[in-house]
C-alpha cells in the first residue's frame, strides 16, 4: 500500500469582476447594463483551482470571513465534507443567494484543484459518459429590437449551427403580450421549421395568462417553456404543465436540494433546471441530477456553460447546457481554454487537466471591483 500524503489546499483567494453588457439586457422582470463575476482560486503549491458565480460582490466577503477558515490546510480530497461544513457555517446568514453563490464557486473551485493535483481532466476524474455536450443558444432579451434579435439568431443557426434556440418573454411583467407574441413569431420565422424554439419568461405570467400565450403562438410550436410562473409557484407551473404542449422547466433558483426536489417531486417539470454556480458546485449539481433521476426527470444546465461543461459531461440524465451569450462573452474574455459549440455541442478537453481553463488576469484586471 501506498502511504497516504496530504494535499493541503494552501491558500484561497476570492475577487469581484463587473463587466457592462455588449448592449442593454433584460427579460420579463428585469434590466441591467452590467454583470458581476466573483471568481475563487484555490492553491495547493503550485496548483491553482478556478470556480466562479455571478453574484453581487458581498460575496467574496462570504468567501473570505466565513468560508477560507474552513479550507486553508484541508486537504483537497476532502471536497464533499468541505461543502457539507461550509453549508453548515451560513446557517445564520441563510444557505441560499449570496452565500450559495459563495459556496457554489469554492466548490468549482476545489474539484478544478483536484483534477489538476490528479493531473487529468475534470471530465475524467467526475466519471465522463459523453465526449459532447448538446447546448442551445440563449438571449434575446427583450430589450433587443428586431434587428438586434435577427441579428443573435442568425448566428446561432448560421454560424454555430445550434439546433435549439431561446429568447426571453413577458415583458414587462407580462403587460405586453403582443410584443411577446411578434417576437414569437420572428424567431420561429429566422430560425425556419427544423429547429426547436425555447422561451423563458422569468416568472412574469401569471398561470393561465402563460397557458394563452402559447396557445395564441401555437403555429410556432415553441417546445420549451421556462419558468411560465414564478418557480415558488408549484401548483402554478404544475397547472402550466398540464396545459400546454411545450416542456415547463424551471429550478435555476433552487439553491438546496429540498428546493429542487419539491421542484420534481411536485411534478411542476417536464426538466429540472439547476445551476452549478448557485446550488453548490458540481457536488450540488451532481446531487440535483440524481434527485431529477430518481423522478424520472432529465436536468439542464443554467447559463455559466463553462462552469457546467465538465459535470454535464459525466452526467446519464443530461438534457443540455444554457449557452447564455452573456456569460459567454464574459467566459471567454476572462480565460484561456474556452469551448466552442459549433454545431450545438460543446465537447470538454482530454488534453488539458482540471477544467482546462486558465484565467487570465490581466484582462481581468479592468474590470475588477474587489
Amino acid at each position: 500500500m501506498h502511504a497516504h500524503v496530504d494535499v493541503p489546499v494552501t491558500s484561497l483567494g476570492a475577487s469581484a469582476y463587473v463587466v457592462p453588457t455588449d448592449a442593454p439586457e433584460g427579460d420579463g422582470t428585469l434590466t441591467w447594463d452590467s454583470t458581476t463575476m466573483v471568481l475563487v482560486e484555490a492553491r495547493s503549491g503550485d496548483h491553482v483551482g478556478t470556480g466562479w458565480t455571478y453574484a453581487p460582490r458581498a460575496a467574496v466577503a462570504v468567501v473570505e470571513d466565513t468560508l477560507t477558515d474552513l479550507v486553508v490546510g484541508r486537504d483537497v480530497r476532502d471536497v464533499t465534507v468541505i461543502y457539507e461544513q461550509a453549508c453548515r457555517a451560513v446557517r445564520n446568514q441563510g444557505r441560499g443567494g449570496i452565500a450559495g453563490c459563495a459556496i457554489s464557486a469554492l466548490d468549482l473551485a476545489l474539484w478544478d484543484l483536484l483534477a489538476r493535483v490528479h493531473d487529468e481532466p475534470l471530465h475524467r476524474l467526475l466519471g465522463r459518459v459523453r465526449r459532447d455536450v448538446p447546448v442551445y443558444g440563449s438571449g434575446g432579451f427583450t430589450t433587443y429590437d428586431d434587428r438586434q434579435l435577427d441579428e443573435q439568431l442568425a448566428h446561432w443557426v448560421d454560424v454555430e449551427g445550434f439546433s435549439s434556440v431561446k429568447i426571453k418573454i413577458g415583458e414587462s411583467w407580462g403587460r405586453n403580450v403582443p410584443r411577446d407574441l411578434a417576437r414569437i413569431a420572428q424567431s420561429r420565422a429566422r430560425i425556419g421549421p427544423g429547429r426547436e424554439l425555447f422561451v423563458d419568461a422569468n416568472g412574469a405570467y401569471g398561470a393561465s395568462q402563460a397557458i394563452r400565450v402559447l396557445q395564441r403562438c401555437e403555429d410556432a410550436a415553441v417546445s420549451w417553456f421556462e419558468e411560465p410562473v414564478s418557480s415558488d409557484d408549484l401548483d402554478g407551473l404544475r397547472f402550466v404543465r398540464e396545459a400546454v404542449g411545450a416542456d415547463v422547466a424551471a429550478g435555476e433558483y433552487g439553491w438546496d436540494l429540498w428546493t429542487l426536489r419539491r421542484l420534481c417531486s411536485s411534478g411542476a417539470v417536464d426538466c429540472l433546471q439547476a445551476d452549478a454556480t448557485r446550488c453548490g458546485g458540481i457536488t450540488g449539481w451532481r446531487r440535483a441530477a440524481t434527485v431529477a433521476a430518481a423522478h424520472g426527470l432529465e436536468i439542464s444546465g443554467h447559463t455559466s456553460p463553462h462552469a457546467h461543461a465538465h459535470i454535464a459531461a459525466a452526467t446519464v440524465n443530461l438534457r443540455h447546457l444554457e449557452w447564455f451569450h452573456d456569460h459567454v462573452r464574459i467566459e471567454h474574455l476572462f480565460f484561456e481554454g474556452c469551448l466552442s459549440p459549433e454545431g450545438g455541442h460543446v465537447t470538454p478537453d482530454d488534453d488539458r487537466v482540471g477544467n482546462g481553463y486558465t484565467f487570465r488576469a490581466s484582462d481581468a484586471a479592468p474590470f475588477r471591483v474587489r
